[in-house]
């Protein structure tokens, strides 16, 4: 459970901490000018955005915001992305295309990770809202006699259906 604690609270500072690292990677493995265009414009970006995206879509299940914990396979997806991608910050020689491979391909699989949990989650409430909308659509059933006529009967409308 500590571990699950501990990477939910690490979730939203990794998008800082993340793309800074592939700056700092840059510099520190002594890159190219062209590696460092490609650092600011294209990997510190899509670092952000995706980290970002990904920690929004967790922490918005029911069960992340009750627990304040991850999921074990949330656990297992983010830290081989951000192993990943603290690899492909050391700009490997000859590794760096495997590394940067498979840390697309690990985002993209915690991506639909995380709306399978996300949809599986949510599939109860969507239901419980249709069956609201669905009642609160209902007509109201035909008089089958002028009740209003009788003085005994008193009906209580909770909507007055309008004439058209």
């Amino acid at each position: 459970m500590v571990m699950r604690q501990a990477f939910f609270r690490w979730l939203l500072p990794a998008a800082f901490v993340l793309p800074l690292w592939l700056l700092v990677g840059w510099a520190i493995f002594g890159q190219s000018g062209w590696g460092l265009l490609w650092v600011l414009l294209i990997a510190m970006p899509s670092v952000f955005i995706a980290q970002l995206a990904l920690t929004l879509m967790t922490r918005s299940r029911p069960s992340v915001r009750a627990e304040r914990a991850l999921s074990w396979s949330d656990v297992a997806g983010f830290g081989v992305w951000h192993v990943l991608t603290i690899l492909v910050g050391c700009f490997i020689d000859g590794a760096f295309p495997w590394l940067l491979t498979g840390a697309v391909v690990a985002v993209l699989a915690l991506f639909w990770l995380q709306l399978r949990q996300l949809w599986s989650e949510a599939r109860g409430a969507g239901a419980r809202l249709r069956e609201t909308i669905a009642w609160s659509t209902l007509s109201n059933p035909p008089r089958t006699h002028d009740s209003a006529a009788d003085p005994r009967v008193m009906i209580v409308e909770e909507t007055r259906t309008r004439d058209s």
